[in-house]
């Protein structure tokens, strides 16, 4: 009886697609030679890919297992693949025989290459994953989840995590949150599609912004079709006695973002008491609140008021961006919509990284790893500090001891300059400038927003000399 050909590949190799075309013109060997040669050309098989068995191959596209051996031996001595004793068959490394190629060198752009220094805001030092101390929860969260798990997810998240969210959240943070009003969602601008997009939004524009923050949430809400208002900015943060006729506002209370203002208490109770008055609700992006360096975190807005005040949180500055893991604290009202928003089903977020997430919170491994990397960032802010005072006194590091990045001041119509020499000098960094509200007053200082959190440790040093280098003279 012959062998299926699902028991074949599961017994003697991998999968290989290939389409023998043009079989009769020359017969079964040419046509597979064009179809491997085709498939390395295209980088379809990519350099040092191991092919399956003769037998296997064979099998596969029903043909002989000689036609197979020979194809392979002509592609070897062509220069395309490679055969080795005990190795099996690989693709070359050079992918193509000589004589092929080009003679002409190629030159790779600027920006292919990337920059050799990155002090763009917004990223931690991803070195400093605490990979063991995940790897632990992982493991755990794994052996002990209930076979249910492995279904599909509840759109909330799961108990677990929203549970230890809850506990976390009030002792850290000062929120105010029982597990029921906690959505979990991949990241702050999952949380805003949620809130604003849709036939069936949960809220709707005009929305008040601050006048400085990432355009690319500015996008994401005009493609709602949500009209966005400016408030402007001074040393107590946004000015909320401008609000007016808006029904909902979007602020960074605990640092504000990316100046690096807190919002002054005062204003703290101004918008909650707006709030109340106007039945406003308040969205408070609480996106690095536990990295306070001069004195301990403020606590969030949230705690104020928790039916005027959605609380938006993520491990994108904690942890890492790539665990797309973030949650809502929601007023009861705005539950059920944003669940059905969400959908039946969840399709964001893994439960698996829920579950670990929640081991994570629960075992005291987060709070560690935050005390660490506070640690750790507040020694990358002294030094940037340091650098500044020693190579370009006249350079201003404005805002609080907080967060991930930092602000500095540059004399009036310097910044464009500064960051095009920056760029030419393969050092990344963003200018105040592109943070700007397009309706907010042009009339700004100038600035560079300088992310000392993203390199490596090793790599800090040599960041800040080539960033000392592009700075204006005094």
């Amino acid at each position: 009886m012959a062998e299926s050909w699902v028991n074949s590949a599961e017994r003697i190799g991998a999968d290989l697609h290939l389409e023998l075309s043009g079989a009769e013109a020359g017969g079964r060997r040419a046509a597979l030679i064009r179809a491997l040669r085709e498939a390395v050309r295209s980088r379809r098989l990519a350099p040092g890919t191991l092919l399956p068995p003769y037998r296997s191959l064979a099998a596969d596209l029903g043909v002989a297992r000689n036609t197979v051996a020979d194809a392979y031996a002509e592609l070897v001595a062509e220069g395309w693949l490679t055969a080795r004793q005990g190795s099996g068959t690989r693709v070359a490394e050079r992918a193509e025989p000589s004589g092929s190629r080009s003679r002409v060198p190629k030159k790779t752009p600027p920006h292919a290459r990337g920059p050799r220094h990155d002090l763009r805001q917004g990223t931690p030092d991803a070195s400093s994953f605490p990979r063991a101390a995940w790897l632990a929860s992982y493991r755990r969260a794994l052996q002990q989840a209930p076979n249910e798990v492995f279904g599909p997810g509840d759109p909330a998240g799961r108990r677990e995590l929203r549970g230890a969210l809850a506990e976390y959240l009030a002792r850290a943070r000062g929120v105010r949150a029982e597990p029921e009003r906690i959505v979990i969602c991949s990241g702050f601008a999952h949380a805003l599609r949620l809130l604003f997009a849709g036939p069936g939004a949960v809220l709707r524009g005009p929305l008040a912004v601050e006048s400085y923050g990432l355009g690319f949430h500015r996008e994401l809400l005009a493609a709602a079709s949500v009209r966005t208002v400016p408030l402007s900015l001074d040393e107590d943060g946004a000015r909320v006695g401008e609000l007016d006729r808006e029904r909902a506002v979007l602020l960074t209370p605990a640092h504000q973002f990316p100046t690096g203002g807190p919002l002054h208490p005062s204003r703290r109770a101004a918008v909650v008491d707006w709030a109340r008055a106007r039945g406003g609700v308040i969205l408070e992006d609480d996106y690095d609140g536990e990295f306070r360096y001069d004195r301990r975190p403020v606590g969030a807005l949230q705690g104020l008021d928790p039916e005027r005040v959605v609380h938006i949180g993520s491990v994108s500055k904690s942890l890492s961006p790539a665990l797309r893991l973030g949650w809502m604290v929601l007023p009861e009202r705005y539950v059920e919509g944003v669940l059905a928003a969400k959908g039946e089903r969840e399709a964001w977020v893994s439960v698996l990284d829920q579950l670990a997430l929640a081991d994570f919170v629960a075992s005291g491994s987060y709070d560690r790893h935050v005390r660490r990397m506070r640690q750790r960032y507040r020694g990358r802010r002294d030094r940037l500090v340091a650098t500044l005072a020693a190579r370009a006194p006249h350079v201003e590091v404005t805002g609080i001891a907080a967060g991930l990045h930092a602000v500095l001041r540059l004399p009036p119509g310097t910044e464009p300059s500064v960051v095009k020499a920056a760029a030419w000098q393969g050092v990344a960094l963003d200018g105040l400038a592109a943070f700007r509200h397009p309706q907010a007053p042009a009339s700004a200082p100038d600035g560079l927003v300088v992310g000392y959190a993203t390199p490596a440790e090793h790599a800090y040093g040599a960041a800040l000399d080539a960033l000392g280098e592009v700075l204006p003279p005094g």
